[in-house]
């Protein structure tokens, strides 16, 4: 049997939101099926609206990040996996790697940083990355539509992290635990320390 995607996964393979999709399905665009009230589309779609649908693409950015130093080669392994990704999906293709070793809660990331400058300059029509979490930890959607509104398409490879991720995950939560303690008790008071202290023993904890 032919494996049927959901909206949101299909509409993360081809890099749109699922309203599009949803207004594809509408016109006729996209063949989906309809079971109990849930829309699915099968493989086979996505397998025929990207030879067309990823034809325009000229210029990608591969997008790269990991957290800290001691990633680097983390991080050279998603590299690699994206340039083979891009050189399958988008033989057309040429494409620019940017790499990020930052906190994804970082909002100053110099690469990030580079891949809005490339969007706003209209020299790049994809952003690649690996997960969601690569590009940025929260607000992801915000991120899509600023890339979108400069005609970026963002093209997530993969739907979930790898389980070697857990320590990076365990860090960025305690960094949001730490900040907002820090705001509403003060760095210097024993109620920060206590909540700073339970959280750190929980993640500690099997």
């Amino acid at each position: 049997m032919e494996k049927l995607y959901k909206l949101s996964e299909f509409a993360r393979v081809l890099g749109v939101s699922r309203s599009a999709v949803i207004k594809w399905i509408r016109t006729g665009r996209v063949r989906a099926v309809n079971i109990h009230g849930r829309w699915y589309i099968p493989e086979s779609e996505i397998e025929r609206l990207t030879k067309g649908f990823y034809a325009g693409l000229k210029r990608v950015a591969i997008y790269a990040r990991v957290s800290g130093g001691t990633q680097r080669d983390d991080l050279e392994r998603q590299v690699a996996s994206l340039e083979d990704y891009v050189r399958k999906q988008f033989p057309q293709a040429e494409y620019v790697v940017v790499r990020d070793v930052a906190s994804g809660l970082k909002e100053d990331r110099r690469g990030l940083g580079k891949l809005i400058e490339m969007a706003r300059k209209r020299q790049i029509d994809a952003v690649v990355v690996a997960y969601r979490d690569r590009l940025t930890r929260f607000g992801f959607t915000y991120l899509e539509k600023l890339f979108e509104a400069y005609g970026v398409r963002v093209v997530v490879v993969f739907d979930q992290e790898p389980k070697d991720y857990y320590q990076e995950l365990v860090e960025d939560l305690m960094a949001i635990v730490t900040s907002f303690a820090g705001k509403i008790y003060g760095k210097r008071s024993r109620k920060y320390r206590k909540v700073v202290e339970a959280v750190e023993q929980a993640v500690k904890d099997p």
